[in-house]
């Protein structure tokens, strides 16, 4: 195939390799991140066209660019249509400010786009492969849950979890905890940041690499790439012409659904510019302000619990995408064309309080049904109104990602608003179901002998 696409590490230091070598490494063995060394460009009358398709036409569309021939068309048409069974509603509020719901997949978190895809994905090579694998992933909240779900009962992947056992919601850990067979669950004595050090310090273990590992956090580029679908259809439900441009508030933690929005753009979508909307782990916020980024350790514990990341491991690829060079641990060797950063994306820091309080006018101003992470996009998108009131028109196209239901935050909602959210199918007889999970230090001695041991 003439212009087939190979990924390259962020760190500079591996071979280019297939998106099938891509997805079944993880983690490039630099450490670093894989990207495609070309994203491909759509025309205006391709975007155009996805107007009058599916979502699972559009993914399929996108899919077969970064793809390449590495699976055949019927196969890959299959995957995507079982992958994607459910309704990825666009919300009015008011004038042309959309909520866009990516809350009604089987765990009831925008996770599921991403992970139900890739799990159909890998386990399509490692059957023709006849190979067996072992999936290494770490959550901060719905990640953990929304690849339990995809990868469960798969005959070639089993799948260790890690999270932080005081800074997940007790329905977000019994999404993971309840599924056993093929799914161990890790509860870690520490914050979202050692579980991501301790996945990754597996992966570089020269005395592990015996062990068939792999990654289904988004440093895995199959859950990227489907994170760059929604952000196509969003644009096509909505825009009223060609070049109808749209703002993004991104609800952002480990910036891997920033990314993908990112390759969306480069793609050739028209995006004004991408709301970058983190809670108080502010370190990408400081950076833009000060040019200096430093990670924030540790991470800071807010009720927007998915996003409390301090060093988000998708800012090497975003530094990438402009031109610089960062490596795993977030040390810039060579700086990215800030302007252009600074020219797509806005990144601003939402404390609690504002969450709380966005939660409540959101709700008591429009009838609108916000959780946490929607809160701080919805609170940013205003943020990024007033420090830029010329783009604050009602013929201005925006769009807030709402990435899970308010039902997985039930103590927050009825704290704020006095009501209990409606329970969705996939969170309903959770209580009842009995949990399995091990107790683990933060130690990655106990970690790896874990490991060694299973």
């Amino acid at each position: 195939m003439a212009n087939k696409i190979l990924y390259y590490s962020t760190n500079l230091g591996s071979e280019k390799v297939s998106f099938r070598e891509a997805l079944i490494r993880g983690q490039a063995p630099d450490r670093g991140l894989y990207m495609p060394e070309i994203i491909p460009v759509l025309s205006q009358d391709q975007l155009y066209s996805f107007t009058d398709k599916s979502y699972p036409e559009i993914a399929e569309t996108i899919l077969k660019l970064f793809i390449n021939d590495d699976i055949p068309a019927d196969s890959l048409h299959s995957l995507v249509v079982d992958a994607y069974n459910f309704e990825v509603p666009l919300e009015n509020v008011y004038n042309r400010n959309y909520i866009m719901r990516l809350d009604r997949g089987p765990t009831a978190s925008f996770k599921d786009f991403a992970a139900r895809m890739m799990g159909r994905l890998m386990q399509y090579f490692l059957k023709q492969e006849n190979r067996k694998m072992l999936i290494l992933t770490a959550t901060s909240g719905d990640t953990g849950s929304a690849i339990a779900n995809a990868f469960y009962d798969l005959d070639n992947i089993e799948v260790v979890i890690l999270f932080p056992i005081d800074e997940v919601t007790d329905r977000q850990r019994k999404q993971m905890t309840t599924l056993n067979k093929n799914i161990t669950v890790l509860a870690i004595d520490g914050k979202f940041d050692d579980c991501q050090a301790l996945v990754k310090k597996a992966f570089a273990d020269s005395e592990l690499s015996h062990l068939p590992l792999s990654s289904a956090n988004s440093i895995n580029i199959g859950r990227l790439i489907p994170q760059s679908i929604y952000y196509f259809w969003a644009w096509a439900q909505l825009a009223n012409h060609h070049d109808d441009r749209i703002i993004f508030s991104v609800p952002s933690g480990n910036f891997g659904n920033l990314m993908g929005g990112l390759i969306a753009k480069h793609m050739g979508l028209p995006v004004e510019r991408f709301v970058v909307s983190t809670n108080e782990n502010d370190e990408v916020p400081v950076y833009f302000e000060k040019g200096i980024y430093q990670p924030v350790v540790p991470s800071r514990n807010c009720i927007s619990s998915a996003m409390n990341v301090g060093h988000p491991s998708n800012m090497a690829r975003i530094i990438a995408l402009y031109g610089g060079v960062m490596d795993e641990k977030g040390n810039i060797t060579k700086q990215p064309d800030i302007e252009r950063l600074k020219a797509d994306l806005w990144p601003v820091s939402i404390n609690d309080n504002q969450t709380r309080q966005t939660i409540k006018q959101a709700y008591q101003q429009y009838q609108l049904l916000l959780e946490p992470h929607g809160a701080v996009a919805w609170a940013g998108l205003h943020r990024f109104f007033e420090a830029h009131p010329e783009k604050n028109f009602p013929y201005q196209l925006c769009v807030v990602l709402e990435t899970a239901h308010p039902a997985k935050f039930p103590q927050e909602i009825e704290q704020i608003l006095g009501i209990q959210p409606d329970l969705p199918e996939s969170l309903a007889n959770l209580d009842e179901q009995k949990e399995y999970m091990i107790s683990m230090s933060n130690r990655y001695d106990d970690f790896k002998t874990y490991l060694l041991n299973r």
